[in-house]
């Protein structure tokens, strides 16, 4: 008898798959009991996902396409619940959007939940949110219009409300093992010594004591325990539990804050060799089981720790990665007006294999953390590292003269001098210190979708935050909610401006500027051959530290892209001769020796 899809696909990855298994927990009766609810998982993949999987199969550079536009969104914020989610679908198809990431949504706690990455059940939403089968009906609604639905997947901890939380915390020992569960301070001190804290103000340490004594592994908040991934039980029960929602019809899995999920002492407990282990037997799982799935990965790092987790050509790991370096590389030279980093940033980016996949965004539901390049800016220019710090936040939160920008401070350190930014991108760019004023409005607008221009421009998903869209502003209510006051990244979380929105086709708007614009750029995108992701990338000599100048080709076509980051009309020097056609004006260039860019503008030129 013929094996039957699932075996053939297993065959392919047994035994790497059960080499790296052993290899990490040297149990094969474990590694029998994984394999069997693999089988069990696929068995309950509906026909439309495995036909899915098949096409995709067949068409392995399917989410490579340069048409591909992502946008990602909190499903309250945006409409309510899943079932507002599904009736918008046309507003977002207007939008362009074929890449949804709905924002975490599964059931945690009120009150600690961390914005949802607090989940008490991976396989429950959120009440308010709706139930399982509404998630799973957007996600059929979203495949009939040719869009991928992707959902957070918290990997390395789990609600303290969680059920496998609860029974270790009444004294469980199987459930206890699931977490880093000890009698003293002893050994928890030991790793506090070499683990870095992730929030030093607003949730010192790695640690909590718990009523009855014992102390538990907390990176992240008290609320939030950390998953011994050492445990082979563990691994099973959360893989299984990532194929529960990718049989509801999610396309993308995000793979949260997967650096953090193997621990060890003496060690700071971050991208550890084992990570990379669970990394590749996870992309196996998918490719056996749900091939038609894709894993993002969190990894919010320097470039040099960020690349691993693709892995290789032979042996690869996630998909496609954040390129957050670049996105916080970016305003750091909208504030200086300075490209040099940029550049030198896109010198590595480009320096890359094309197979590396990023996800490239302005703005997201967090906040911007400063991680640049400080040796190399010390070197350079003589910054100092906490004096740029404090530089940043201040001309990003309006402080520094002359800033336009409105945004404000998250988990402040000042024994540090280190405080990462919140905002939208809109109030960012000075939209919001613009009202009133049609000369700053027009130029905040410019600086903002030629931001948004340098994000499509980029190889890679370039990913919207909703709102952005339309000029979402920063929503300063959130002070007078208790549940959300002590938090500011919900400075960018408010409610969708659905009223702002209603003014999207009208030209003479902030709104419709920025709509219009946004659609056209992505149209010029879709059609043009230059963006793909197969294109031969670039960084060109511009004649400014004001300008950033890439050039794509893809076989004989050629697109410069120039990006002014100073609040002055600055001409760029590029050294091209022949004829250009700048795509978004259709007005004629002869040669790029002297191409005028205006305030915070840009251009895209073909030539020929």
């Amino acid at each position: 008898m013929r094996p039957s899809i699932f075996d053939q696909r297993l065959a392919r990855h047994y035994d790497e798959l059960k080499w790296l298994y052993c290899e990490l927990y040297r149990d094969e009766a474990a590694f029998s009991d994984f394999v069997e609810m693999l089988r069990r998982s696929w068995e309950e993949r509906k026909k439309p996902l495995r036909d899915q999987d098949r096409k995709r199969e067949a068409d392995p550079d399917w989410y490579r396409r340069r048409d591909l536009l992502g946008m990602m969104l909190y499903v309250n914020a945006f409409a309510g619940d899943l079932n507002g989610v599904k009736e918008k679908l046309g507003y977002l198809r207007e939008c362009g959007v074929n890449y949804l990431h709905l924002m975490p949504l599964l059931e945690s706690p009120k009150g600690r939940s961390d914005g949802g990455y607090a989940v008490s059940d991976f396989r429950k939403v959120q009440p308010s949110l709706g139930t399982m089968e509404d998630l799973e009906s957007l996600a059929d609604a979203c495949r009939r219009r040719g869009m991928s639905l992707c959902l957070d997947f918290v990997m390395n901890h789990t609600s303290e409300d969680h059920a496998w939380a609860k029974r270790a915390r009444a004294g469980e020992a199987e459930y206890r093992d699931r977490y880093f569960f000890y009698d003293s301070w002893d050994i928890p001190r030991e790793f506090e010594k070499t683990v870095p804290q992730v929030f030093p103000t607003t949730a010192p340490g790695s640690f909590t004591e718990l009523p009855d004594g014992s102390v538990v592994m907390t990176n992240f908040y008290p609320y939030q325990w950390d998953l011994n991934y050492a445990n082979p039980a563990v691994f099973r029960d959360m893989t299984e539990n990532l194929l529960y929602l990718a049989n509801r019809g999610i396309d993308v899995i995000r793979l949260d804050a997967i650096p953090y999920i193997w621990k060890e002492l003496s060690t700071g407990c971050r991208n550890l060799p084992q990570v990379h282990t669970l990394s590749r037997m996870l992309r196996m799982v998918t490719e056996i089981v749900c091939p038609g799935v894709l894993l993002l990965g969190e990894v919010v790092m320097e470039p040099v720790k960020v690349a691993p987790y693709f892995g290789t050509t032979e042996k690869p790991e996630c998909h496609m990665l954040y390129n957050v370096t670049t996105m916080a590389a970016t305003w750091h030279t909208l504030a200086t007006g300075d490209a040099s980093l940029l550049k030198r940033q896109m010198e590595a980016v480009c320096a890359l294999p094309k197979d590396f996949l990023f996800l490239n965004y302005l703005r997201c539901h967090d906040d911007i953390g400063w991680g640049l390049d400080y040796p190399w800016l010390a070197q350079t220019s003589g910054t100092d590292e906490v004096a740029h710090k404090k530089f940043l936040n201040d001309w990003f939160t309006g402080k520094w003269p002359g800033s336009p920008s409105r945004g404000e401070l998250y988990n402040d350190d000042p024994r540090l001098g280190d405080a990462r930014l919140c905002g939208t991108t809109a109030s960012l760019c000075g939209v919001e210190a613009a009202e009133g004023d049609p000369a700053l409005l027009e130029r905040a607008v410019a600086c903002d979708l030629t931001l948004h221009a340098w994000m499509l421009s980029q190889s890679g998903i370039p990913v919207i935050y909703s709102g952005d869209e339309v000029g979402r502003l920063n929503d300063w209510s959130y002070h007078d909610d208790p549940d959300k006051r002590e938090d500011s990244r919900y400075l960018h979380r408010g409610n969708f401006p659905w009223d702002l929105a209603e003014r999207r086709t009208d030209p003479k708007t902030c709104q419709g500027k920025l709509f219009q614009g946004l659609r056209q750029m992505e149209a010029i995108r879709a059609a043009e051959p230059c963006f793909d992701a197969r294109a031969d990338v670039t960084v060109e000599e511009s004649g400014s530290t004001h300008v950033l100048a890439l050039s794509r080709r893809m076989g004989e076509r050629e697109l410069v892209c120039l990006f002014n980051f100073s609040g002055g009309f600055v001409p760029a020097r590029v050294g091209r001769g022949g004829g250009y056609t700048d795509l978004l004006y259709g007005t004629r260039h002869h040669g790029l020796r002297d191409v005028e860019l205006w305030p915070n503008g840009f251009a895209w030129l073909l030539r020929g």
